[in-house]
């Protein structure tokens, strides 16, 4: 067969299985196995199948997921969320839309200990929305907050969006988890902007919280931002001064916090089952779905489309920033339907080449993918962050919540513009690291 149709008639079968419900994973498995057999043979494509998942599952590097998931879990038994929120809760209530505040703050320090986007959403959704509720937030703008909030854990380090670039890209996962801390806090800032313009222009979304906290009680509140510090100092500080490797990093972080747990009084028999249950579901999800993407890369790379499609848009006279402008725009699409580890393996095959070629750093892309796969959270119809959310909030409409969050895209479409300007504030961190 000719390998040009045969990676035609395979990219259509993905689509097509995909439109049927298939799971992603197992359908990429599918389509790169066919498609193997049809321009090799079928030992070729029965050895490209087993090597594949044995070399993925177990490959050293790869057990930084299932430690990066059992910080997120341990952080969450320590209570660590509900002090954070404490924190910032005492220093910015008083601020036009301060709750909503607070919990964008909370929710960056507990991305700093998790890298799971839908486990922030959920923690957040049980602390700050009954406290927004309280004081009469409006609906919209709290369940929105929370929503966007939950997005940091994907950007900020440990962040597992990196973690599954890196493996996807064979690139730095060490440089990639340190080039999200600053767009992370710049995404953060930007979150509370849009709180702050939104209770600006119509005071009635965030009523005033009344009464004063002092000074004294602020600096007594800090008391509540300790354990994340540490935690982040150790993980992110020992990577960045080469001291300690990612794998090594995630291993010390869920230590810590695993102590944390049992110093607190706040280890149970149960909560350990569900971390452990919790940590293998998603690194079993994970390295099914790059299995899976490692085996379509291997057919397409037979197919020479990702060659073909590089060198033709090497070839137009456009700047590479209209192209990389379109990328954004797929992934903006591709957001409504798919869930943000899905379109990263699904599209890095194809687009990577392309980023190559148009020499883009592909660490500064690292944070331009993540920080669309952070916009797929929130878009309707298939935001998981929304779904995990309306399972808490559930006398609110999932479309208000969708509402709700849609302000905060704007938000990152200008992370992504201003880094895109200025590439230095990803890439800065990284060129200092040890190693």
């Amino acid at each position: 067969m000719d390998p040009i149709l045969a990676g035609i008639l395979g990219s259509a079968l993905v689509v097509l299985l995909l439109l049927l419900g298939m799971p992603i994973a197992f359908l990429m498995m599918l389509v790169g196995f066919l498609g193997v057999w049809a321009l090799s043979s079928f030992e070729a494509a029965i050895g490209v199948l087993g090597r594949t998942i044995y070399e993925v599952s177990s490959h050293y590097p790869y057990t930084i997921i299932p430690l990066f998931v059992l910080m997120g879990s341990f952080a969450s038994q320590a209570g660590i969320t509900s002090e954070l929120y404490g924190t910032f809760d005492k220093w910015f209530r008083t601020l036009p839309g301060g709750l909503g505040v607070a919990t964008i703050a909370a929710c960056a320090g507990f991305a700093a200990v998790s890298g799971s986007s839908v486990a922030a959403t959920a923690a957040m959704g049980n602390i700050a929305l009954p406290e927004m509720r309280r004081f009469n937030y409006h609906p919209r703008l709290a369940v929105g907050v929370i929503a966007a909030g939950g997005t940091l854990s994907f950007l900020i380090p440990p962040s597992l969006g990196f973690v599954i670039y890196g493996m996807l890209t064979e690139q730095s996962i060490g440089k990639l988890l340190i080039s999200g801390v600053v767009p992370g806090l710049l995404l953060s800032l930007a979150y509370i902007l849009v709180i702050y313009a939104q209770v600006k222009l119509n005071p009635k979304l965030a009523p005033v919280v009344p009464g004063k906290v002092s000074l004294r009680e602020k600096i007594l509140a800090l008391k509540g931002v300790w354990e994340t510090l540490l935690v982040f100092l150790i993980v992110i500080g020992g990577i960045y001064f080469g001291f300690i490797n990612p794998t090594e990093a995630g291993g010390i972080g869920a230590f810590c916090l695993f102590l944390f747990t049992l110093i607190k009084r706040k280890f149970s028999f149960h909560g350990l089952v569900s971390a452990l249950f919790e940590m293998t579901r998603v690194s079993t999800l994970v390295l099914f779905l790059v299995s899976g993407a490692t085996i379509f890369s291997y057919f397409l790379a037979l197919s020479t489309i990702p060659q073909i499609v590089s060198n033709w848009i090497a070839s137009l006279a456009v700047s590479k920033y209209w192209i990389l402008t379109i990328i954004c725009l797929i992934y903006l699409l591709l957001g409504c339907f798919l869930d943000a580890v899905s379109m990263m393996v699904l599209t890095l095959p194809v687009i990577f080449p392309v980023i190559t070629v148009l020499n883009f750093d592909p660490i500064w892309f690292g944070v331009v993918a993540v920080l669309m796969m952070e916009a797929g959270l929130i878009t309707p119809p298939v935001g998981l962050n929304v779904y995990t959310l309306a399972g808490i909030a559930k006398d609110v409409p999932m479309v208000e919540i969708f509402k709700g969050a849609s302000p905060f895209l704007v938000s990152i479409f200008l992370v992504v513009f201003l880094i895109t300007l200025f590439p230095s504030i990803a890439l800065f961190l990284p060129s200092l690291m040890g190693r």
